[in-house]
């Protein structure tokens, strides 16, 4: 059905998204694999300078890598990130390349939803063992530590505790590749708290490869245990290292392999936040050398009883990014690191002193987009853990790591333009934080609303929703009550009572954590996450919370009802995750709810007619997974998008059937606008960083009629003639550039079935059926899209030593009006028509870009006029030429002469010295070329000097013309008459038509 239809991703690589696993070659670090907590796998060969993706089919959330080291073509990727955070997504199990990563198999381990380690057996590559995680909101028996014999086609569960503990880590002893240990942890999230550490969590050894396992607890943690790391030494085997969260999480050390350890650091280095930041790296060379990735990367040269930061770090910028997931060092030169953290890939080349960032991996994590009215105009968004930031939706050669601006700081989530003053933005990061920006001061002013002596302490969801109404321009935001603001949130009145259920026991975050305490505000609950204002009556509001109520008011705020009773087939308590209200008729909305903090994956997909007092399930066999937020086309009340943790899905029917979007990486898309000038899908994903569909308007016009033809020609937006200026730039190969729209018009038309025998082809008329352009037709199934360059060929120019002349090698636009499209398809023939049209966004008027058009085509007619001049010249002086080299006595010495005037008039025209490929001259051709260039380049009112030259031009080659035809109407004349006396060729003069046949 999509057909040709493509995104394009433009980033953000400025501050680039969380890597979650890593492994490079030994041999060769130069090769190195990435993986994100989802955004896929990429591979660099040249020591992360540039990065390919290669893992784009599949689940996009990694949570281990390992290479054969002996065999390191065969790579084996674990899904499903491993830190287990509220806004982690799921994996499916494992898959191995043999070929580098080209190519993907599916292994098995489907149900693992994280995994965390992969081990290869160093004398057998059949024999692997892979550490289970396992499921993060849920129980499951799905966890554990894993063994396949014969390469990954059958697996056994060697290991297994209990359906809340998996496996956080797993070693296989050097000295004796029969001995495991295994980090076993007992953990639990809910949507209100989280639970890090049970009775399952340990320390498990294995002496037979797995058959068999005991719990140590020879000079370990007596009581509870959480989270567990495990490190040995690649120097030592005998040195190991494991980092234990308990009631007094520590570092402890063994010099046996692992048989009795001694505690060595319980310092807040090695106990912060265990559940995110457990990891600890032994340096491959020095066994005193460890590492502590956490906030900071934490380095020990006395085996891990005092860390230290070796490096400038500064939270507010400058430095690295903080929290730290994965580390590689590499063996063959330690001063050699790889460290991935929460805003992308680092570099060190002196053991960890300085640090260079990844600036190609653009793998950022939005919450959520906003655009501007702008031409080109901007996108808005907020990143995980990577502040508030604004981009262009183009740029000069794409969209740059320095288009990328920064507006805010934090966990960024809602970020809005001011749609009447563009120098205010207003930005938001966790806990209901929002802020007004000034764009030109860069000041900050805070707007969150505060609790009244009457209130309830105000609950905002980490996630807290903002929303500008689009009929009222009022601006919401909500905690477990709804505030409304008119003045730009300077004043809030609070318009609702509590609307969520109030459940005291989902309100005791400050407890949450189990033995490490955790309230960061991510676990905030019982709040608003929902707002959406009709576009048709600003008197209705739909709020939904996270604890599952729906709720609207229809008399904007004094009364509310709660309809969540109404919805059927859902879950009590299912998080509402979008709320959107039509544009088409008053009564009707969509709501998407989302229970996979719960354990259950299903897709919620709702609508309602009558202002939600019934409801239509829209969920299909089609859809995968729990649904982020649904958009219904302003413009086709039946065109609805939909997306998803794993895509997006789209539906022509009003949600009856669902197809998916396969031609972008199935990543979670949390977030959608539809801009309403340029018709694009801008999407917020969390993992890929900013997805554009450009102009959804052949969507539009597809209907079960258009699908039901075999070939039908479908709506594109105008095409607007402009030009966007450049820059010199030289950037080398290290930076992620977002591509820019197509710079040419498009047709789009749809085939019933992919076209195979014969031609397809699109022409371009004018009014009198004039053929401007023969385009060859897309042929595949679905929506074809061919490219216009709606441009005149580049003018012919008078032909010398340097053919190009750098100030024509492009043709002007054709004039602004209406073009006839045509496709025809064997015997099948439809007529349709494409708009050029002046963008109406340029700061240039009208008159000033007709005349910029007029002198354009002026400069034009005279270079090709003046190239045919030329050529008819050359022509007769080659001529004469050829015929000089029979004739004899006075005739031969006529001819010469001829040959050289000719030859003369020529060099008045254009150079015929020498000269580079775009050298120009003082000659006609480079004075004339030089005025179609300058004006044909700038879209505003040419300069005097411009259309004087161009006038003085036009008479200097008139001139020039009559003093060349009188010249040739007498000499020729007498030439023939000679050159028939000696029975030669008669010299002739080219014609206008062979000259334009002439390449």
């Amino acid at each position: 059905m999509l057909g040709e239809m493509r995104v394009r991703q433009i980033g953000s690589a400025t501050m680039s998204g969380r890597i979650t696993a890593m492994d490079a070659v030994n041999r060769d670090g130069n090769i190195l694999y990435v993986g994100a907590a989802n955004g896929g796998m990429w591979k660099s060969t040249n020591g992360a300078t540039s990065f390919t993706p290669i893992f784009d089919t599949y689940r996009q959330s990694i949570g281990a890598i390992t290479i054969d080291q002996q065999r390191p073509d065969t790579v084996w990727v674990g899904t499903g990130e491993i830190w287990t955070r509220n806004s982690v997504s799921v994996g499916d199990g494992i898959y191995r390349s043999y070929d580098a990563g080209k190519n993907w198999e599916h292994k098995g381990l489907e149900d693992s939803e994280r995994i965390a380690k992969i081990i290869i057996h160093p004398e057998d590559p059949n024999v692997i063992f892979v550490a289970v995680l396992g499921a993060l909101w849920s129980d499951s028996e799905s966890r554990g530590v894993y063994k396949s014999t014969d390469g990954g086609d059958s697996w056994e569960k060697v290991l297994y505790v209990d359906a809340r503990t998996g496996a956080s880590d797993l070693i296989l002893d050097a000295n004796n590749p029969e001995r495991l240990l295994a980090g076993m942890y007992s953990f639990r999230r809910q949507a209100w708290d989280y639970f890090s550490g049970g009775k399952g969590s340990g320390i498990f050894e294995s002496l037979d490869g797995g058959k068999t396992w005991n719990k140590l607890t020879t000079d370990l943690p007596k009581g509870m245990m959480g989270r567990i790391s495990l490190s040995q030494s690649p120097a030592d085997a005998n040195v190991v290292y494991a980092l234990i969260e308990s009631d007094s999480t520590a570092l402890f050390r063994s010099t046996d392999g692992g048989k009795s350890w001694a505690e060595k650091n319980r310092s807040g280095t090695v106990s912060e936040r265990p559940f995110y930041f457990n990891l600890i790296v032994a340096d491959p060379v020095d066994t005193a050398r460890v590492f502590k990735p956490g906030l900071n990367l934490n380095i020990s040269n006395d085996g891990g009883k005092s860390f230290s930061v070796p490096y400038n770090q500064n939270p507010l910028g400058g430095g690295i990014h903080v929290d730290h997931h994965t580390l590689w060092i590499n063996p063959k030169d330690n001063r050699h690191l790889y460290l991935g953290t929460d805003g992308g890939l680092y570099i060190s080349r002196d053991g960890g002193q300085t640090w260079s960032f990844s600036r190609s991996l653009p793998i950022s994590q939005f919450y959520h987009v906003s655009v501007d009215m702008q031409r080109p105009y901007n996108v808005y968004g907020g990143l995980q853990d990577n502040g508030s930031w604004m981009a262009p939706s183009r740029g000069t050669g794409g969209i740059r790591v320095s288009d990328w601006k920064n507006l805010g700081g934090g966990d960024g989530f809602y970020v809005f333009p001011d749609l009447e003053d563009d120098n205010i933005v207003y930005w938001q990061s966790q806990g209901g934080n929002i802020n007004r920006f000034y764009m030109k001061t860069r000041e900050t002013k805070s707007i969150k609303p505060t609790q009244s002596n009457a209130e309830q302490r105000l609950r905002f969801n980490w996630d807290t929703p903002v929303h500008f109404g689009e009929a009222s321009g009022a601006m919401y935001v909500g905690a477990q009550y709804l505030f409304k603001s008119t003045d730009r949130g300077d004043t809030w009145t609070r318009i609702s009572p509590d609307l969520t259920t109030n459940d005291p026991e989902k309100q005791k975050q400050a407890q949450s954590g189990g033995l490490t305490k955790e309230n960061t505000s991510a676990e905030n609950h019982t709040t608003i996450y929902a707002i959406k204002e009709s576009p048709l009556d600003e008197n209705v509001v739909w709020v939904g919370t996270d604890d599952g109520n729906l709720q609207i008011t229809r008399d904007g705020g004094k009364s509310w009802e709660n309809v969540i009773g109404r919805v059927s087939d859902l879950p009590a308590n299912t998080w509402v995750s979008y709320v959107e209200a039509s544009h088409h008729e008053p009564g009707r909305a969509f709501a998407t709810f989302d229970g996979h903090r719960s354990g259950d994956m299903s897709t919620y997909v709702y609508r309602t007619d009558d202002f939600g007092q019934t409801w239509q399930r829209l969920a299909h066999e089609s859809l995968e997974s729990y649904a982020h937020v649904i958009r219904e086309d302003p413009v086709n009340p039946n065109l609805l998008f939909l997306g998803t943790e794993f895509g997006l899905f789209l539906s022509l029917d009003i949600g009856e059937s669902w197809f998916k979007f396969d031609k972008m990486p199935p990543v979670a898309v949390m977030d959608m606008v539809i801009h309403p000038i340029e018709n694009d899908l801008v999407m917020a994903t969390h993992g890929r960083g900013i997805f554009i569909l450009d102009d959804i308007t052949p969507l539009r016009g597809l209907s079960p009629e258009i699908i039901n033809q075999e070939v039908a020609l479908l709506p594109s937006r105008d095409f607007r003639i402009g030009t966007f200026g450049g820059q010199q730039i030289f950037p080398g190969d290290d930076e992620y550039v977002g591509p820019n729209p197509s710079e040419e018009a498009t047709i789009a038309y749809y085939l019933q079935k992919r076209h195979i025998f014969g031609d397809l082809k699109v022409l371009i008329l004018d009014e009198e059926d004039n053929i401007l352009a023969d385009i060859p037709g897309g042929k595949s199934k679905g929506i074809n899209r061919v490219a216009w360059n709606a441009r005149r060929k580049a003018p012919k120019v008078p032909r010398s030593r340097s053919t190009l002349s750098a100030n024509a090698l492009f043709g002007p636009s054709f004039a602004p009006g209406t073009y006839k499209v045509r496709i025809i398809k064997g015997e099948v023939v439809q007529d349709g028509s494409i708009t050029l049209a002046l963008d109406p966004a340029s700061p240039h008027s009208v008159e000033d870009r007709l005349l910029q058009q007029e002198i354009t085509m002026g400069a034009y007619d005279l270079l090709e006029d003046l190239a045919f001049l030329s050529a008819q010249v050359s022509d007769l002086a080659e001529q004469s030429k050829k015929l000089a080299v029979t004739a004899k006595g006075r005739l031969k010495r006529d001819l010469e002469a001829f040959q050289k005037q000719m030859e003369a008039y020529n060099s008045q025209i254009v150079s015929t010295e020498g000269g580079g490929m775009f050298a120009e001259d003082g000659q006609l051709r480079g004075r004339v070329s030089e005025i179609y260039g300058g004006v044909s380049r700038f879209q505003g009112r040419p300069a005097s000097s411009q259309i004087e030259g161009l006038a003085n031009l036009k008479g200097i080659i008139a001139n020039k013309q009559v003093e060349i035809d009188g010249y040739l109407q007498k000499e020729m004349a007498s030439l023939n008459d000679a050159l028939e006396k000696a029975a030669l060729t008669s010299l002739t003069r080219m014609s206008r038509e062979t000259f334009e046949a002439m390449d």
